[in-house]
């Protein structure tokens, strides 16, 4: 991994890559987060996620190759596929958990892959940073009943933040490869 800085769209803070110590131990934490998701331990999940949590699935429009970059997706405060907290998420959980989730029985298979994680850490930083910016990318395979298949493909950029002596997800953004979306539901989580 380099130490090349790395600037955010906040001009006040550099962001540089994080240390293989630190890369590890939060690539690990995906690994899990993505296990736990796999296995239908949603309850568990909600404990890792931070309760300030801000999780937004903004839409992608089809755009000139010179605006992807301000218009790609929409922003905060426009239309999303998810725009959701803490609440939301928890409601979610339980409408699942209750069985008679009309998209969820009978309940789908679905594996969360995980790669090309980056993390990144305040160039200022001293010592172990409390948070963390994380880039990755995911493909996630759902299969329901006998021929219901779906991928979703695409990126996140998370922030973690320390939260009780352990690492949370405090924001989410998850930008889908998709201009429409070709799955019947969205009942999984990302």
């Amino acid at each position: 991994m380099t130490n090349a800085k790395i600037e955010t769209s906040q001009p006040e803070v550099a962001y540089m890559d994080a240390g293989i110590e630190l890369w590890w131990n939060v690539q690990n934490f995906l690994f899990a987060e993505a296990d736990l998701l796999d296995r239908r331990c949603f309850n568990e999940w909600l404990e890792i996620l931070h309760p300030d949590i801000t999780y937004r699935m903004p839409l992608a429009r089809n755009i000139r190759r010179d605006q992807i970059k301000q218009s790609e997706y929409t922003q905060p405060g426009e239309t999303a596929w998810f725009d959701e907290g803490f609440q939301t998420l928890s409601q979610r959980v339980a409408q699942i958990n209750t069985g008679i989730h009309w998209a969820e029985e009978p309940a789908s298979r679905v594996s969360h892959l995980v790669s090309n994680v980056r993390v990144q850490v305040p160039a200022n930083t001293v010592g172990s940073p409390e948070e963390v910016k994380v880039h990755s990318r995911f493909l996630i395979y759902q299969n329901r009943l006998q021929t219901e298949t779906v991928l979703f493909v695409g990126k996140r950029a998370d922030v973690l933040r320390r939260h009780e002596g352990r690492w949370k997800v405090l924001e989410r953004t998850i930008y889908l490869d998709q201009n429409v979306l070709l799955a019947k539901a969205l009942t999984t989580f990302f």
